[in-house]
């Protein structure tokens, strides 16, 4: 509720989309951005987030869209047993805070320092039904989520191996074009987004390193070393 409270102090940027104009001081230009984009950064404010500081809580008005400019987030809800189910994990260019009702049904946290442009949902809205780009953008994206949830329901379906195997693959084609997978998260985060113990994603990940599908260097990277065995596994 406090990031919230903070959000709400800073005075919104409100401007129309245009596609000229100087460009920030990093970043793509207004040319070379989406209409997305562009409006975020026009009417956003950036907010800076330490490790593991909450950005907004479970059924918290669902007020505002964010997107990962440094750093890393994670979304999670606390079980009735009390056991943590992530969501997802976001790295910087991915948006989140999308819903599909009035009030977020997770809670997102920082899992480094971060910093997060955070824009105001109506805003967005207002925009949008003047530009047919923004409109399809909203649309694409809101596809896009959807996919990633039914993604992530037969991602718990399989066993422990094709999970941790598809998880990997998905953290590779997200990162940089080398088969080295840096992982902002801890295996605890990674256990409990792939409904796993840390014990399991462990033994697991062990495995896969004896049958030299992947090599880790340490406990933050991790190498493929075989892609098609792990696509294999992930099919």
């Amino acid at each position: 509720m406090l990031t919230q409270t903070a959000i709400r102090a800073v005075p919104s940027r409100r401007s129309t989309v245009s596609t000229h104009g100087a460009p920030p001081a990093s970043g793509p230009t207004d040319r070379e951005a989406g209409a997305l984009e562009q409006t975020m950064r026009l009417m956003g404010a950036m907010m800076s987030y330490s490790r593991n500081s909450e950005i907004f809580g479970e059924n918290e008005p669902a007020e505002y869209l964010y997107k990962v400019v440094t750093g890393s987030v994670r979304t999670y809800k606390i079980l009735s047993d009390g056991r943590r189910q992530i969501g997802g994990f976001y790295l910087p260019g991915d948006i989140f805070g999308l819903e599909f009702a009035a009030e977020h049904t997770f809670s997102a946290e920082a899992i480094t320092d971060a910093k997060v442009l955070v824009v105001k949902r109506g805003a967005l809205n207002a925009q949008a039904n003047g530009s047919a780009l923004l409109a399809r953008e909203l649309f694409t994206l809101t596809g896009h989520e959807l996919r990633r949830v039914q993604d992530r329901m037969l991602l718990l379906v399989k066993s422990a191996q094709e999970r941790v195997a598809s998880f990997l693959l998905e953290m590779a084609d997200r990162g940089s074009a080398s088969n080295a997978v840096e992982l902002p998260m801890s295996r605890q985060d990674i256990a409990d987004y792939l409904g796993l113990t840390i014990e399991t994603v462990s033994r697991t990940l062990t495995c896969l390193e004896g049958t030299a599908a992947i090599e880790v260097p340490t406990s933050r990277r991790i190498v493929l070393r075989n892609r098609s065995a792990l696509s294999r596994l992930n099919s």
